[in-house]
């Protein structure tokens, strides 16, 4: 089967594999009929992503038919249309039982991290019963597969994690993918004002059209006091970090009112600075995290009844020979003015 396989940082091919087999009885196979790119993908080509090793298929995004089941999977069988999450849950051991899935003892972030990922041809998905959803008939399936990863992302470590209230002040450092899943289920509570900062006008431009009230180019160094002014120098209640490095963070930290909430969301490859000296006397709350796909269930609702459409955040479509240009067009993605890409069978 064709795959996209990394081999060390900075190198990937498409190359042929062995098809995956079942392998514990709570395991599936699913044919991948559309899969997409993360940042995480980024992060792990350049090196930030130890864990992964040479010849691993990356991916952990995606949408598929059940090619073949294990004796112990009872809620799905051969032929049923799936979403596949980001995290595999065994839904036993004690960090499940607390819903605490990203940090699952046999599972977690494992697809395209510890073992074969979901861009490829067919993806092994072990704890099949507590990692997949069923597709309803005649969803969008290109809007599902925002559903695997970066929509539960940005509500739960985003949203969920900064508290985000009716009739406050909001800012969300970043435009990329996760920032825009923020912005569209922090919609969900009624925030007062969604300020928006990225260093793009386009992807500001839709930020403006998904929602946000104010949208910030901090490509003059100047967005922490517009803010400030915009704010009547207040700051803002919730401060969301959907970059991942050291520069975002300290906007973070410099925009965050007392009482405030800084939700860190971006995948850190480096060191950031923590101002806990100016900070200690301010009553913030820092939050960090690893989606726990525990609110996909609502989140499906949501996009089924048309009352979410993270379809919007399509912007390219590929096929499995294209592997190699998607990843160039979304690597420089402000530039292709590409948000979320599609990666299709056919």
């Amino acid at each position: 089967m064709r795959a996209l396989t990394y081999f060390g940082p900075g190198k990937k091919d498409i190359v042929e594999k062995p098809m995956p087999k079942v392998e514990n009885s709570t395991d599936a196979v699913v044919k991948i009929t559309k899969t997409t790119i993360c940042g995480t993908d980024l992060h792990i080509l350049s090196g930030d992503v130890p864990a992964v090793t040479e010849g691993r298929i990356l991916g952990h995004e995606g949408v598929g038919i059940i090619e073949e089941v294990g004796e112990g999977v009872k809620n799905f069988k051969k032929g049923d249309r799936v979403i596949i999450s980001c995290i595999t849950s065994c839904g036993k051991c004690e960090n499940c039982k607390k819903g605490l899935y990203a940090h699952c003892e046999d599972g977690g972030w494992i697809l395209g991290h510890l073992i074969d990922g979901t861009q490829a041809e067919y993806v092994r998905i072990p704890h099949a019963d507590n990692s997949l959803y069923h597709i309803p008939d005649g969803s969008d399936e290109e809007a599902l597969v925002m559903l695997s990863d970066i929509l539960p992302t940005g509500f739960e470590i985003g949203v969920l994690n900064g508290n985000v209230q009716p009739g406050q002040t909001v800012a969300i450092i970043g435009a990329g993918p996760v920032g825009m899943a923020a912005l569209l289920t922090a919609q969900f509570y009624s925030p007062a004002e969604i300020i928006m900062v990225d260093l793009n006008d386009s992807r500001l431009d839709t930020a403006l059209k998904f929602g946000a009230t104010k949208a910030i180019n901090s490509g003059d160094g100047r967005a922490i006091e517009k803010i400030k002014e915009y704010t009547n120098g207040k700051g803002v209640d919730v401060a969301i970090e959907a970059v991942g490095i050291p520069a975002t963070f300290d906007i973070c930290q410099e925009i965050v009112k007392p009482g405030g909430y800084i939700a860190n969301v971006g995948v850190h490859g480096k060191p950031v600075e923590f101002h806990i000296e100016k900070l200690w006397i301010s009553n913030i709350t820092l939050t960090t995290g690893l989606v726990n796909t525990s609110t996909t269930p609502m989140l499906l609702k949501t996009v089924t009844s048309k009352k979410l459409q993270p379809e919007q955040l399509i912007t390219h479509r590929f096929t499995f020979d294209q592997f190699l240009e998607a990843y160039e067009v979304f690597k420089q993605a402000a530039e292709n003015e590409a948000m979320k890409v599609i990666i299709s069978d056919e």
